[in-house]
């Protein structure tokens, strides 16, 4: 059974720093896609950043240069860090993973992703 349970987000300032993680269980493929998504209030859940099990990455343009996506295998965990957060960043975050490699064309397709973790709640203030 595919589980993914994310660890609890935060509030932090205008500036600040946080990361996610998700750990990954059940997965029962070496070739996959990994990914984090966040929906504001009242806004479609977008893509934030992408990683595939060959290592590519993609990241979305709101978020380059401030967010890192990696993972840590041995412990079957996806990361999210993020810097130099916004008001803007505020958001229920998601992570998500396909059991096969998303094409680059459809990866900030959310129905690319057929498992979700529960979400978890992410507070920049101004």
């Amino acid at each position: 059974q595919v589980q993914l349970v994310e660890s609890e987000g935060g509030s932090v300032q205008a500036g600040g720093s946080l990361r996610l993680s998700c750990v990954v269980s059940g997965y029962p493929l070496s070739t996959y896609s990994r990914a984090w998504f966040r929906q504001a209030p009242g806004k479609e859940r977008e893509g934030v950043a992408f990683i595939t099990s060959n290592g590519r990455t993609n990241y979305a343009d709101s978020v380059k240069g401030r967010f890192t996506i990696s993972q840590d295998n041995a412990k079957n965990t996806l990361l999210l860090q993020m810097n130099s957060l916004k008001p803007e960043d505020t958001a229920m975050y998601y992570c998500a993973a396909a059991p096969r490699l998303v094409p680059e064309w459809s990866l900030f397709n959310r129905y690319q992703y057929p498992d979700w973790g529960q979400g978890t709640q992410v507070t920049v203030s101004s």
